[in-house]
């Protein structure tokens, strides 16, 4: 499968529900946040208020690009977990589930946007 055709079936979804599960898997990965900027962020909650979009839909972003994949993932770490560490192991699992669809990735862009603590975490 080729960008074009992730557009054309409309598989952008499930690839980025997918990619998003992987990196929930990914050790070191606390969370997974919506990734885009403020004003995107924004422009997402205007549109489900006025239901136009489902608040189901996966947290990471995936566009095609030329013949390639952009993807987009903002991620929270553990305290006790090195970031450059984690962002390597979400950068492969990124890369993995990209490879086992045919598809290229055309940018894989993560960003650390919280790390949390031991303490912070719920009990259970």
């Amino acid at each position: 499968m080729d960008a074009g055709e992730l557009r054309v079936t409309d598989a952008g979804p499930a690839l980025a529900a997918e990619i998003e599960t992987a990196v929930r898997a990914t050790p070191g990965v606390r969370s997974v946040y919506r990734s885009g900027s403020l004003i995107s962020n924004l422009l997402r909650a205007g549109a489900a208020a006025l239901g136009g979009r489902q608040e189901d839909e996966p947290l990471v972003s995936v566009a095609p690009v030329g013949d390639g994949i952009a993807v987009e993932v903002s991620i929270g770490v553990d305290s006790d977990a090195r970031s450059a560490d984690a962002l390597r192991a979400v950068h492969a699992a990124v890369d993995a589930v990209l490879e086992t669809r045919g598809l290229r990735p055309d940018s894989i862009t993560l960003t650390v946007v919280h790390v949390q603590s031991a303490e912070a975490a719920p009990a259970g």
